[in-house]
């Protein structure tokens, strides 16, 4: 869990972790309970690098090899 937290910081994730510092602090002042939870989750996403934080939301997929295949020509029998 220490590696997790302490290592691959990307601006993503720090702008996570303030954004839902900043909801949490001003859901707070306006005792806006159920904001200062949603602060939490996006703080928590960011300090823990976990969902849309950790960059598993947008990461490019490689293209699929293409494949070599025999084609075989293929009998069809009339059935009456």
């Amino acid at each position: 869990m220490k590696t997790r937290i302490l290592t691959n910081w990307t601006f993503i994730r720090v702008l996570y972790l303030l954004m839902g510092c900043y909801i949490i602090f001003q859901s707070a002042i306006h005792e806006q309970w159920l904001g200062i939870a949603l602060g939490g989750y996006f703080a928590s996403m960011g300090l823990f690098a976990f969902g849309c934080a950790s960059g598993s939301c947008f990461t490019a997929i490689p293209p699929k090899q293409k494949v070599e295949t025999d084609i075989q020509e293929v009998q069809y029998e009339e059935v009456k």
